[in-house]
């Protein structure tokens, strides 16, 4: 399989990548049209005990498609994975989990106006841009690329014998056609133990890559019977807290690995950790403006 040939039409003009059944045929297919009003359109369950303000999207909930050479996870729709009820969350637009096999990757395609973030787990990822970038992003990194106007780009792991384990999220900008950047900086792991460190924020001055949306995103890695708590920076914001590994509960709300919860109409959100635990949390706006 020629692993250029994956990629496929952009869908709403972000570089949604759709993808069929037979890897490498060109199609012009889209998926049904996004939804007029970006919200929380997110049905909760009605035999759950969780509040109101509260949904839940457990790990096995969401979409899949393995390829072989890319094993991906959809909390949201994207690809061939379409659900009416998981299009977004407020302005997050898309947050995959990829693996992607030794040598293998995306090659290169369009995106404007979408700001994506790519936060790498495991392994490292060889980036190039239409801007001239060349960057390898590993575990510890954090990278950005403010799409506006237009960008192309490509992405490979960057090593032969081992695999690439990444976050890729997408958040719809608060101002469109803005001139194409792309940014990428090396945190300390060690400064978000049994705390929240930021790694993106509305502020360029502030701690952390920065994007055109009043989004903040925080690491945190905790030991077990471990109790935090996180202040929402803007009271019409929500938090989808991502849990990358352990086990926790949030708001009394039991996660495992994977699993996802959004929150909103709160001040704070509160954590306790049943095991070891590594979480991502995603404070966006939860409506366009």
């Amino acid at each position: 399989m020629n692993r250029k040939d994956f990629l496929k039409n952009s869908l709403l003009g972000t570089g949604l990548l759709t993808a069929t059944t037979v890897i490498g045929k060109n199609t012009n297919e889209n998926l049904n049209p996004k939804p007029e009003i970006i919200g929380f359109n997110h049905l909760p369950n009605p035999n759950s005990n969780i509040m109101k303000n509260m949904i839940l999207h457990t790990a096995e909930t969401r979409g899949h498609a393995n390829h072989g050479w890319l094993d991906a996870h959809h909390s949201f729709s994207f690809a061939n994975y379409y659900n009416p009820e998981r299009m977004e969350f407020g302005t997050l637009r898309v947050l995959n989990d990829d693996r992607i096999a030794g040598g293998m990757g995306f090659g290169t395609h369009p995106h404007n106006n979408m700001e994506i973030i790519t936060i790498p787990l495991e392994g490292g990822l060889e980036h190039k841009d239409s801007m001239g970038n060349i960057a390898v992003v590993k575990n510890g990194d954090i990278q950005v690329m403010s799409a506006g106007t237009g960008i192309k780009h490509s992405e490979y792991n960057a090593y032969n014998d081992q695999f690439c384990s990444l976050l890729q999220i997408w958040v719809t900008p608060k101002k469109k056609n803005v001139t194409p950047r792309y940014d990428q900086i090396t945190l300390d792991v060690k400064d978000r133990t049994n705390k929240f460190q930021q790694i993106l924020s509305p502020n360029p001055d502030d701690a952390g890559v920065w994007i055109h949306q009043d989004a903040w995103f925080h690491l945190g890695k905790f030991d077990k019977d471990f109790s935090a708590e996180y202040k929402l920076k803007n009271s019409k914001n929500g938090v989808y807290a991502f849990l990358i590994n352990g086990n926790v509960s949030i708001n009394g709300q039991k996660l495992k690995t994977r699993d996802a919860l959004g929150v909103w109409d709160l001040e704070k959100i509160e954590i306790k950790t049943d095991s070891e635990s590594e979480i991502l949390l995603l404070e966006v706006p939860m409506n366009a403006l």
